[in-house]
């Protein structure tokens, strides 16, 4: 456990020129916080806690602004940057080493329960305030842009922008 709080720690480190020390991520990085609180709604989510872990969901959303579902799968070394606002729904799935924003919203586009959410493969960065939608995937190594809204998968190593979403040159 202590090996993944360093590890998430570390990753937002490198990842955020304004991080001075380890130490300041990991007293005072909301999205930082949201992150490991999820991995502990998601422990209680999965052996079935579940109105405990959608409880302790709310609280952290609450000291952090940040809202993740409990039963949405986050890899190693997420970071959320700011973190204000992201919202990530309960079929969503994140894989490793994805950096994303402030405002990012990871949301459905049914009421029927099934797979709605986006799946966010590993390497994606994700822009201030994009809004991704329904059981996408977002290919690994892509990067979404600021503001973006998608609502269909994007390839491997591509970048999307705009509303809708289109791939931009380099």
């Amino acid at each position: 456990m202590f090996g993944q709080l360093r590890e998430d720690t570390r990753a937002m480190c490198e990842r955020d020129p304004a991080a001075k020390r380890c130490l300041e991520v990991a007293l005072a990085y909301p999205g930082v916080h949201a992150v490991w609180g999820h991995r502990i709604t998601h422990r209680l989510w999965n052996t079935d806690f579940r109105l405990v872990a959608r409880l302790v969901s709310q609280l952290v959303r609450l000291l952090t602004g940040v809202e993740i579902h409990p039963a949405a799968t986050i890899g190693r070394r997420v970071t959320i940057d700011h973190g204000m606002g992201v919202v990530i729904g309960e079929t969503a799935v994140v894989g490793d080493d994805v950096h994303m924003y402030h405002g990012v919203t990871l949301g459905g586009d049914t009421n029927e329960p099934v797979k709605r959410h986006p799946t966010v493969e590993d390497g994606v960065k994700i822009g201030a305030n994009a809004t991704l939608l329904g059981d996408i995937t977002i290919g690994e190594n892509a990067a979404v842009g600021a503001g973006s809204v998608v609502t269909g998968d994007v390839d491997a190593g591509t970048t999307v922008a705009g509303v809708p979403a289109q791939p931009i040159g380099e």
